[in-house]
């Protein structure tokens, strides 16, 4: 079983929160790794799994990627076992335009996806949440986005929220925010986290114990 299917794994990482996994990646790698809190139409549901990409770009009608639909890239990016991906769209540069909506993203669902990932805006958060999938993104959106932004290339790296994400990526995003974990460290990055989690609540644990000065 995976890291990611790990229904072990998946607790401990609901009962830390996203914030030891920053410190714990600050001390394993000295790239920008963390995104500020997101959006989520169920944001009592953390997200993690491994990342499948889409880049989107601005819209332009003179080129071939223009006439190429979501689904295309969608199945793309996500191969032939999508079961417990994330799918994370850039955003292109257009963060408040709608990157996707219920009925285009109900694919996830169908294929046993964690979730979506996203700087830019999704739309329809009553089907989103009615999904079973995790979904954050920078706020909902109403209009359809398509005129504005249009899905370029897929399993590829992207930027999203100021970070690099590499297909494969581990993603993990809670009502605090996101970090983005190198697939190859993700044990590692684990384990620090534990321990700063521990470490925190010893902490804690003084601090209660503390006195008032004489």
């Amino acid at each position: 079983m995976s890291q990611a299917a790990n229904p072990e794994v998946q607790g401990k990482l609901a009962r830390m929160g996203c914030a030891p996994l920053v410190d714990a990646m600050r001390r394993v790698h000295s790239h920008r790794a963390h995104m500020l809190a997101l959006t989520s139409p169920t944001p009592d549901r953390p997200l993690f799994g491994p990342a499948a990409t889409i880049a989107f770009m601005p819209y332009r009608d003179d080129l071939p990627e223009s006439k190429t639909d979501f689904a295309s890239h969608f199945y793309r990016a996500v191969g032939k076992h999508p079961a417990g991906r994330v799918l994370v769209l850039s955003s292109g540069g257009h963060p408040q335009v709608s990157h996707g909506g219920g009925t285009k993203l109900s694919r996830l669902a169908n294929h046993g996806m964690s979730g979506v990932l996203t700087d830019g805006r999704l739309r329809d958060f009553d089907q989103l949440r009615e999904s079973g999938i995790a979904a954050w993104c920078s706020g909902e959106a109403t209009r359809w986005g398509g005129d504005t932004i249009m899905p370029y290339a897929a399993d590829i790296t992207v930027e999203v929220g100021g970070v690099c994400v590499t297909p494969g990526d581990f993603i993990y995003a809670d009502a605090s925010g996101a970090v983005v974990i190198p697939a190859h460290s993700l044990s590692r990055v684990l384990d620090e986290a534990a321990a700063i989690d521990a470490e925190d609540a010893r902490f804690t644990q003084t601090i209660r114990d503390e006195k008032l000065p004489s």
